[in-house]
């Protein structure tokens, strides 16, 4: 007690360098505790970019491409899926819903899927959230549009302007269909994963265009439908039905069941299906073999951060042997009444063991406090949903682990001042 004591008093003697070296710890503890988690929660993020969908049904490719394609907007899809067969299978027993998904067309370079209103209602993304406007509404007619978060930031559109949609995907098309402009009627809210960069329009919409309808066409029919609004309340099932339509092919579809039970048997079939080739993947699964697929991200960040530790306690290692020479007349001032050289030896690793404790307290504080400030930011621009909560066992193994490398890092100048004899410190050395 008394060492601690007199270690403690020791540090408040050179607490500049004591508290230099404690934030340097801290710093690092910070990091490597930030590093873990969001590594941690981004494999989880990452997990749930789709959300409480129980398949996703499309042509048989394979399942990392279908998933791609359909829920990343990334590459094409082989084939795609007759409305025969997508109405064949929403019937079954068991579905609760479906989301159809036409990809295809592009507008500067960002993915425009045809869908249903289904799509709002059901679709769910990081642990089962729903999507929702921070302007505006779903579409209601044929010629509308509802924007992601990055596409109307990056844009710069607000509700009421004209898109233009363009053939086929990426920045470059040589058709453009201009004479059928939408008109953007909602926004929806960040949510980090690739809904954000994606123009939402009506499958119905999807055919009329590449149908050669004209926007005059659908103007005059959204000002009969919103007359016959006013009489008749069959207007709405008319009016869902013509934002569907009956399209000859879509690129894939969402599926949830009323119980997991179905899930399987449904799949089953699906991939027996004789009238078409169809592949049904259970999006979870999928996930969990694509980010094993990048788990050499994992390895990077992880030594990383060990790298960032390591580089700390050097540090303090530094810090402690430049301390020692000019700490030679005080240890001896300690020998010439009466400790002993393990009484030095103790001094010491007490000394580290504290800046290394103090910068561990530090760290942890510091790390929450950067969890609560970032949280929002990463879910709204990476997608990355963080867990606060207490740590973890391997958290706290990590932190055990650097305690421990503590002591052993100060157990080097420990050493050194157990073997200065009481005339090192008593003799001036020019």
């Amino acid at each position: 007690m008394l060492l601690i004591k007199l270690a403690t008093k020791s540090l408040l003697n050179r607490k500049a360098s004591a508290l230099l070296t404690l934030f340097t710890i801290a710093i690092s503890v910070m990091l490597l505790m930030s590093i873990e988690r969001v590594r941690v929660d981004a494999k989880s993020s990452f997990s749930n970019t789709i959300s409480g969908t129980d398949l996703i049904v499309g042509a048989r490719t394979g399942d990392i491409q279908l998933l791609l394609s359909s829920v990343f907007r990334i590459g094409h899809a082989n084939n795609g899926v007759s409305w025969k067969s997508y109405q064949y299978i929403t019937e079954q027993r068991g579905v609760k819903w479906a989301i159809p998904m036409s990809l295809g067309d592009s507008h500067k370079g960002l993915a425009v899927l045809g869908t249903n209103k289904d799509y709002f209602e059901h679709y769910r993304f990081a642990k089962k959230q729903s999507l929702s406007f921070s302007q505006g509404h779903e579409f209601n007619h044929l010629f509308e549009v509802v924007l992601g978060a990055e596409v109307a930031n990056t844009l710069g559109y607000q509700l009421g302007d004209e898109v233009v949609i363009a053939h086929g995907m990426g920045n470059t098309s040589f058709h453009n269909h201009d004479d059928n402009p939408f008109k953007v009627v909602g926004i929806l809210k960040p949510t980090g994963t690739p809904v954000d960069k994606t123009l939402h329009i009506p499958l119905a919409a999807i055919e009329a265009i590449h149908d050669g309808h004209t926007h005059q066409h659908e103007a005059a029919q959204a000002d009969a439908n919103d007359h016959d609004h006013d009489h008749d309340h069959d207007h709405d099932q008319h009016n869902d039905v013509d934002l569907v339509g009956t399209p000859k092919q879509i690129t894939a579809f969402l599926l949830g069941f009323d119980s997991p039970l179905y899930t399987l048997q449904v799949r089953r079939n699906i991939n027996q299906y004789k009238d078409e080739a169809l592949l049904a993947i259970m999006p979870g699964v999928t996930l969990r073999e694509l980010w094993e697929m990048l788990s050499i991200v994992e390895k990077i960040l992880l030594l990383f951060s060990i790298v960032v530790v390591l580089i700390s306690l050097l540090g303090m290692l530094t810090s402690l042997l430049s301390s020692l020479n000019q700490r030679r007349r005080e240890l001896a001032i300690l020998r010439s009444v009466g400790a002993r050289p393990w009484h030095i030896f103790t001094l010491i690793s007490v000394e580290s063991l504290l800046i290394t404790g103090l910068g561990c307290i530090v760290g942890i504080a510091l790390f929450y406090a950067l969890m609560l400030l970032g949280a929002d930011y990463l879910q709204s621009h990476a997608g990355i949903s963080l867990n606060i909560a207490l740590l973890s066992s391997y958290e706290l193994m990590l932190l055990a682990a650097i305690m421990v490398a503590g002591f052993i890092v100060g157990l080097i100048p420990a050493t050194r001042a157990y073997f200065y004899s009481l005339a090192d410190g008593m003799s001036i050395k020019i």
